[in-house]
């Protein structure tokens, strides 16, 4: 039986810079690490990082609305812009933004090129 979610995770090419990043940018709690795999709390979520043995991660096929194949990490922000300055600053690629009648989307690459979205609801 199904019990719950376990984790979301993304592949890394330097595990180091990779939670570095994570905590610096979303506020995540690293809860267990070694070279291969870390373990990072959100929100009541679990966002593993996978090490890909310090080679470079393959981009998947995407746009300005993010990933065309497999799943991406949707975050809730309350401040799109603040965090748009802060995901720049600390080196994330921003690969598009939008605004619509169901909110405002930010979408960006981690360090690793992996796409993650943050959007700010309008319902």
């Amino acid at each position: 039986m199904i019990t719950g979610i376990q984790n979301f995770h993304y592949y890394v090419q330097n595990m180091e810079r990779a939670v570095e990043f994570y905590c610096a940018a979303f506020g995540c709690k690293k809860v267990f690490g070694d070279e291969y795999w870390t373990s990072l709390t959100l929100h009541g979520i679990t966002i593993g990082l996978h090490g890909n043995n310090g080679s470079p991660v393959e981009k998947v096929p995407r746009n300005e609305h993010g990933a065309k194949t497999g799943g991406t990490l949707t975050l809730k922000s309350d401040n799109i812009p603040e965090d748009r300055a802060r995901l720049e600053k600390l080196g994330s690629t921003i690969i598009g933004e939008s605004k619509t009648d169901w909110g405002h989307m930010l979408v960006f690459e981690d360090l690793d090129g992996n796409i993650l979205n943050l959007q700010h609801p309008s319902y």
